[in-house]
């Protein structure tokens, strides 16, 4: 059986879903991750896809009202980025059907359908794990490159 790795740091967060709050969640996420010193796309690709998994915390979790928004960050060794980010909403009835590109619950609104395909991209691992009327989890992990060098002078 595979080793969990030490935790490093950690944070909890705790937002509600108000659409304002998927800026601070990035933020949030993006000043705990330069701790690691990432690069520039390392940082990118996290705030992206941090963003599309709490706009669907915003949008599809709590569509009749405000809910809270739950965050989990840690640093692993071996650079390694993992985050949670969950909620108690409504849930996702069919998980797989909605990892799909551009399949989306929400076409009133013209909403792309692409999110779990955006963090998929972006992030070493994703998973997902929902239950109706329960809410669902997001967790996906990032590991960064190694820092480079420094020269002695």
């Amino acid at each position: 059986m595979k080793k969990a790795a030490a935790v490093q740091n950690e944070m909890r967060l705790t937002l509600p879903s108000h659409s304002v709050n998927e800026s601070v969640a990035r933020a949030a996420c993006a000043v705990f991750l330069s701790q690691l010193d990432p690069t520039v796309t390392e940082l990118s690709d996290v705030k992206c896809a941090v963003s599309e998994a709490v706009t669907n915390c915003i949008v599809h979790a709590y569509p009749d009202g405000i809910g809270e928004i739950y965050i989990h960050m840690r640093i692993q060794e071996g650079r390694v980025f993992r985050i949670e980010i969950r909620d108690r909403g409504c849930g996702i009835e069919d998980v797989q059907k909605a990892r799909e590109p551009l399949f989306t619950t929400d076409s009133e609104h013209e909403r792309s359908g692409m999110g779990f395909t955006v963090m998929e991209s972006f992030m070493d691992s994703l998973r997902v794990i929902s239950a109706r009327g329960s809410g669902t989890k997001v967790t996906m992990t990032k590991k960064l490159a190694p820092l480079p060098r420094r020269s002695r002078t």
